[in-house]
């Protein structure tokens, strides 16, 4: 249950308080291209209700990073099947937010480097893989209480779920974001990080298995011109009303 009277700062700088009193346990998904926010949105949102927050891009990223590790090439089959069946995934929140555990070590910083987050869009594309991770989330989303972020949330993971939303931006908007995330860690240009985005945007978008795309009850918001916050507030908007049906 989310803590009543929840404060909130908007986009103007003054202080909004949203009275999330009563707001039943859902299940919420945020699906969208990379460098849409989802990420800090979901964390903020899940923040304000008091629901636990699953980065499932997270765990493609840690499959990602194990399979360039040991070596294991994409076209192997039963090469990842024997891979995965050594992984144990676990997600444990801290103050600082969410960390991803594989095998008793944690791997939540190096699954962000950039060539990381293309190896997973590949892996993301094996049945193999995506059988493996969806039990995963789906143990943990019948829990409900629950903002998962990631590509096929709503399409496919959790075609059952409360409220859906389909958070898109600019593809330059996307990219300066994501450059400037990345500011001190790697190396990439701005060019380089929107073209790179451009791939992956066409690999998620055409691929036969659970293509990237919005559901067809999704809340489709365009965060171009938004602020975090302001993206925030729509879905606080969104969620009251339903929790209100």
């Amino acid at each position: 249950m989310a803590d009543e009277n929840i404060t909130h700062r908007s986009d103007d700088g003054l202080l909004k308080r949203r009275n999330l009193e009563g707001i039943r346990p859902l299940l919420i998904t945020i699906d969208g291209p990379a460098g849409a926010g989802k990420t800090t949105i979901s964390r903020e949102l899940s923040d304000l209700l008091g629901y636990r927050y699953l980065d499932t891009g997270a765990l493609y990223r840690g499959v990602a990073l194990k399979f360039k590790q040991f070596g294991v090439s994409l076209e192997d089959a039963d090469g990842l099947s024997r891979l995965l069946q050594r992984l144990e995934f676990k997600l444990k929140i801290v103050d600082s937010g969410m960390r991803l555990i594989c095998n008793d070590t944690d791997i939540t910083d190096a699954i962000r480097m950039p060539e990381i987050s293309m190896l997973a869009s590949a892996v993301s594309a094996k049945p193999v893989v995506r059988d493996f991770l969806m039990e995963i989330q789906r143990n943990i989303g019948r829990q409900k209480s629950i903002v998962a972020e990631g590509r096929d949330m709503g399409t496919v993971v959790f075609p059952d779920a409360d409220i859906k939303f389909f958070l898109n931006a600019s593809l330059k908007t996307r990219a300066l974001r994501r450059f400037n995330e990345h500011l001190g860690v790697s190396t990439q240009s701005l060019e380089e990080v929107e073209t790179e985005m451009h791939h992956r945007d066409t690999n998620d978008s055409t691929r036969i298995l659970a293509p990237l795309k919005p559901a067809p009850e999704a809340h489709i918001i365009d965060s171009t011109q938004l602020n975090p916050h302001q993206v925030v507030e729509k879905m606080l908007t969104i969620i009251i009303d339903y929790n209100s049906r």
